[in-house]
């Protein structure tokens, strides 16, 4: 009994090691430094998650299926190059569009998810019905949306927002940015999705065994367009958020999210192996990137030696999931 529990306890620390070590650095952050355990701090640490939530669950069902997307951060930067476009002040003088009127913002934001979706079900189509595998497909696609959003905005950054526009990435409604709402509406979507409908209990079948899913009668190839479609879809809102937030855009906007994302779903629990994670998954992982970030940020570590501690996370967090499945077979 005392060896079962001394296990257990074992299990729990390896497989929580990585969020342990963080929480215990935010401590010694916050004991050792002025204005970390601020509401001001904190307002910077929800809107920094906003956005990088919702890129991180568009990846999640992704990676359930034991796929990947590395065409997330180009998309963000063609979902804010699309929003950007549409919603320029008519006196800016580098307005791209000098006659046209700025839209609504929910129908910019709309229009830049559907064009991004578009991408995203092609890609889909080529790992469903082609077999090509999702990191050749994603890369791709990747070059592809890049090239495009180059060709597009001729590598020009775009300003001049408008007022409608940059207030959703300044302005509040109850205490909290418009941007953690935002997320916090892509979160509650995402987990009716996961847990209460057909297509993710498809998604966590093709993530368990593919071949045993569609013997089943799973409709695997349909399933995967739409989750690679949906995740496109998403990460346009999270260039339309960034462009918010920023008050500008460009199509370096969202270079290189992608690989946070993924390592903030594999640190949450969303198993690189496939069929298993949750929105929470999603969500923690997200949360301890983000934490990390500020707390070494605050600890006066080189911004440049930020990069070797989030590598040496993604590295531990990779190795454990590993870990755990294999002793699962």
């Amino acid at each position: 009994m005392e060896k079962t529990k001394q296990k257990q306890i074992t299990d729990f620390l390896i497989n929580n090691g990585v969020i342990i070590v963080m929480f215990i650095l935010v401590i010694v952050a916050g004991l050792t430094t002025q204005n970390f355990f601020t509401l001001n701090n904190l307002n910077n640490l929800l809107n920094n998650m906003s956005f990088r939530l919702v890129i991180a669950l568009g990846i999640a069902g992704c990676v359930i299926t034991a796929g990947c997307d590395l065409s997330a951060g180009r998309l963000i930067g063609l979902g804010g190059c699309i929003s950007g476009v549409l919603l320029q002040r008519m006196d800016y003088s580098g307005k791209f569009f000098p006659e046209m009127q700025p839209l609504n913002v929910f129908l910019a934001a709309l229009i830049a998810m559907l064009v991004c979706a578009l991408f995203g079900t092609i890609t889909g189509f080529f790992i469903a019905y082609l077999s090509v595998p999702p990191f050749i497909a994603t890369l791709a696609t990747m070059e592809i949306v890049y090239g495009l959003n180059m060709l597009f905005t001729n590598a020009t950054p775009l300003g001049g927002f408008t007022t409608e526009y940059t207030n959703i990435g300044s302005g509040k409604f109850f205490g909290l940015s418009y941007l953690v709402w935002i997320a916090l509406a892509v979160a509650a979507v995402s987990w009716f999705i996961f847990n209460m409908t057909r297509h993710g209990k498809y998604m966590y079948a093709i993530g368990g065994n593919p071949q045993a899913a569609e013997v089943a009668g799973v409709p695997v190839k349909l399933t995967l367009i739409l989750i690679y479609m949906k995740a496109a879809a998403m990460y346009g809102l999270a260039g339309f958020m960034l462009g918010a937030k920023s008050g500008g855009a460009s199509v370096q906007l969202g270079y290189g999210y992608e690989m946070e994302a993924i390592a903030a779903c594999t640190i949450g629990g969303v198993s690189v192996t496939g069929g298993r994670g949750k929105v929470s998954s999603a969500f923690i992982g997200v949360a301890v990137f983000e934490l990390l970030k500020i707390a070494l940020q605050y600890m006066g570590v080189n911004a440049n030696a930020q990069y070797i501690a989030i590598g040496v996370v993604i590295f531990v967090a990779i190795s454990l999931d590993i870990r755990k499945y294999v002793a699962k077979k």
